[in-house]
Parts: structure tokens; sequence; C-alpha cells
């Protein structure tokens, strides 16, 4: 299939990257976005939870050229370090190889990188401030409205691309036509950004991680069962940190505790270690405000001339810090099948039938790595879990490969990873239940002998 013209509705990040890789390979891209550009401030608005950038984005990123631009600032994270209410905090690799990592990179910062580059291809076009209102599905155009000044226009393609988000409009615009299967299921819980400084020029700055308060090269986590804080750190030596509470209901919760000096005492009980590296925590408790997190999940994708990318087509929670990650492997996949296609409506069939059932597995692999975060990796049993996985991976690495290690450690596709995490657990099941089989059946003959020898 001859390149010809493409329409992107959103250029968030999904939407740059794909803006790239098409204009690369001969399309004329357009590249619209509802917002301002937020190049003349450079700042990205938008969700603000740090990035964990893994092997599915880096490969999608080197692919792009853009690999060096966006890690030159990314800082590695080997493991989690749990911090419990009581004692020292305590490290858990991801992986029993030590070479790996996952990426801690600022959305914003990625963001900005991608749409530069977008920018930069003789063969883009960027629009901001214009809203998608309309989508003729058959014509494959779209009208678009500035609401500061009230101008619409038209704007017709060969393809359309709606990669505008969880709330996508071009989505929304599928979901008025039969036959379009469409679910979203928010999660109970909300989150607030809460922030550690640096300590540079403080007292604590010669300390062994400063400028960091805390060891740099983890993910960091105090575990509470229903609810959960994390850090992710910065390249400036500050922690961009996330509570997730429950909306509603007593305790930790946001209806619970509004206000800035509500919170401070119970941080005091529930994360003291946390308090005296946050000396802004009441005033950004009372500023920031409470986000939302949602499940997306809808079939077909496409529609005539019309395919969702991204959070447009499957939202996920952020707990394995693959959204952004899984929206890139989507933009490689919709590139392949359009190189690879006689025509638009075979590229959208091949690339559906790659990435749904993907999409979907990594959906239900968030939702289950919220319960392992804020409740099981404070547990022992846990820990041991991943000890004995980390064990076999050492020896059987080519036949045992832990589910983490799948999913953020190598692009075997998320529904295959799910598959194989779930034939581990079973294994390791079976083989605990084998070894207390022995050792009872051992104690058995030991008490038989014993009994025996007695006169």
């Amino acid at each position: 299939m001859q390149p010809g013209r493409v329409l992107i509705v959103g250029a968030g990040l999904a939407g740059s990257l794909l803006a790239v890789y098409l204009a690369r390979a001969g399309w004329k891209v357009e590249l619209v976005e509802r917002r301002a550009d937020p190049r003349a401030r450079r700042f990205a608005a938008g969700r603000s939870i740090n990035l964990a950038i893994s092997a599915r984005g880096i490969k999608a990123l080197k692919r792009a050229g853009l690999e060096d631009t966006v890690m030159k600032d990314a800082i590695r994270m080997s493991g989690r370090m749990i911090h419990p209410v009581a004692g020292a905090p305590g490290y858990q690799p991801y992986s029993a190889d030590p070479t790996r990592a996952i990426n801690s990179v600022s959305r914003s910062a990625l963001n900005l990188a991608l749409l530069d580059a977008a920018a930069a291809e003789p063969n883009v076009t960027v629009a901001f401030d214009e809203r998608c209102a309309s989508v003729d599905f058959a014509a494959g155009s779209v009208t678009f409205v500035n609401d500061a000044t009230g101008a619409t226009r038209t704007a017709t393609a060969d393809l359309v691309v709606g990669a505008d988000g969880a709330y996508s409009a071009v989505r929304a615009a599928m979901q008025k036509n039969e036959r379009f299967n469409y679910s979203q299921d928010f999660l109970g819980h909300g989150y607030k950004e809460l922030h550690i400084p640096p300590v540079v020029g403080s007292a604590a700055a010669t300390g062994p991680h400063a400028p960091f308060a805390m060891e740099p090269n983890a993910l960091h986590i105090w575990p509470r069962g229903e609810s959960m804080m994390i850090a992710l750190p910065n390249p400036d030596g500050s922690f961009t940190c996330t509570l997730f509470w429950r909306h509603d209901g007593a305790g930790s919760s946001f209806a619970a505790i509004k206000t800035g000096d509500d919170a401070l005492a119970h941080f005091r009980k529930a994360y003291p270690d946390a308090v005296p590296l946050m000396p802004t925590l009441a005033e950004d408790f009372a500023r920031n405000p409470v986000g939302t997190m949602v499940t997306v999940r809808c079939a077909p994708w496409s529609r005539g001339r019309v395919t969702l990318l991204g959070d447009a087509a499957h939202a996920v929670v952020p707990f394995y810090g693959q959204g952004a990650n899984a929206s890139f492997e989507d933009c490689e996949a919709l590139v392949d099948a359009l190189a690879s296609s006689a025509s638009i409506g075979e590229a959208l069939c091949k690339y559906e039938d790659t990435r749904v059932a993907n999409a979907n597995a990594i959906a239900d692999m968030a939702l289950r790595n919220f319960i392992e975060m804020r409740d099981l990796t404070g547990r022992r049993s846990f820990k041991w879990k991943k000890k004995i996985e980390h064990a076999l991976n050492r020896l059987m690495p080519a036949t045992f490969v832990p589910l983490y290690d799948l999913v953020s450690f190598s692009t075997v596709p998320y529904a295959e990873a799910k598959a194989r995490g779930a034939a581990n657990d079973r294994a390791i099941r079976t083989g605990i239940g084998v070894a207390a089989s022995l050792v009872v059946a051992a104690v058995a003959v030991a008490v038989l002998l014993v009994t025996k020898a007695i006169p």
C-alpha cells in the first residue's frame, strides 16, 4: 500500500510517536491536539504520575531514534524498596538478573521530546487548541472546534487515528454506532501527587544518597493493605510521590482525610519515615487534586478508515508501569500492519488481531499488580515466592521466566506473558505441595522406625 494522508487526533505520547513513524514511512501527517501547545512553557499538562519505561518502550523509542534523547535523564530502578510502618526499609530486586531495571521518566518530558521529534519531521503539521467535535467514519473526516474562537474546520484523510486518551472523543463517536462493545471500570481508589524534595543545601546534604533523600535506584513503596504510597526518583534529586487511597470510607480515604493538617497527622502514624522527608506535605495535600483511574476496554477498535490507539483503545491503571509501553507497542503494530497490507481495511484488521488480546491481558495484570504492591509486597510469603522464582530462573533461565521479567524486561506479547505467569504459579504451588508431601512422608517413616526400635 502506498503511503497517503493520515490524521492523528491527540498529540500525547502515542499520537506523537506514531506521527514520527508514519512521517518517516512517507505518510503526510496532520497531528491535532485539543490542548494548548505545551512547547511554549516546556510542560505538558495531564496526569502527573511518573512513567516506568521498560523494554517495550525502549524498543519503540530506539526504532524512532529517540532512545538516547529520552533515556539520558531516566533513572534506573532495579527493584522495590518496601517501607514498613516500623523498622528499616527492605529491598526487593525485580529480577534475578541484576542488570535489569525499569526507568523512571517524567511524563511531561517524554511527551515534549516526542512532540518535538514529530514537529521536526517535514511531513508533519501540528495544530493545537482544536477539539474533535464529530467524526464521519465513511468519509474519514473529523470536524474540529476551537472553543476559544468558535472557529470550526473539517479535515479528511485516508486514515484517521484516535489517539486522544482515556476519554477519547473519537471513541465516543464510535460508541454511537451499533455492534461496538465498550466498558469502563473506575477503580475505587484515587490518587494524589505529593513531593519529596532533594536534600541539596540541607543538613542531610552529605547523606549516602545525596542529593536524593532515599535510595534513588529503586521504586519506593509504603504498602498499607488497602492503600499505599509510592515514590519515583527525578533527575534533580527529588521524588514524585503518589498516594493511592480509597475515594470513600473511613481510615485511609480522601473522603475521611481532607485537610493538610489531617493528612500530616495521619502520615505520622501510617508513613512515619516519610514525614521528615516531606516538608511541604500538608500544603501539597491541600493543594493537589484527587485523580481517578479507569480501565477501558472496547472492540472493535476500527470503523471504516478510523481506528483507535493507546489509551483511547485500552486505558489501564498504572500499577504495572505499562501504559506508555503498551501504547508504544500499538504504534509499532499499526505501522507494521500498514507497511505489509494492500489496503487500509486489511491493515486495520491485522493491527487489531495483533493488539486487542494483549491490551486486555495487560489491563488484567495491572489490576492484579495493584493488590501485589499495596498488600502482598509487605508479606513474608510474597518475599519467599519471589526468592523461589528468582532461584528457578537462575537454574532454568530458558524455561522458567518470572511474570515480572516477561512483562517488563521482554517483548513477549502480554497475553502470552499472562499465560506463562499463571503456569509458573501452578508449577510453584505443585512443587511446594510435592515438597510438603515428601517432608510428611519422611517424618512418618522416621516415626515408624523410631516406634519399631522402642521395645
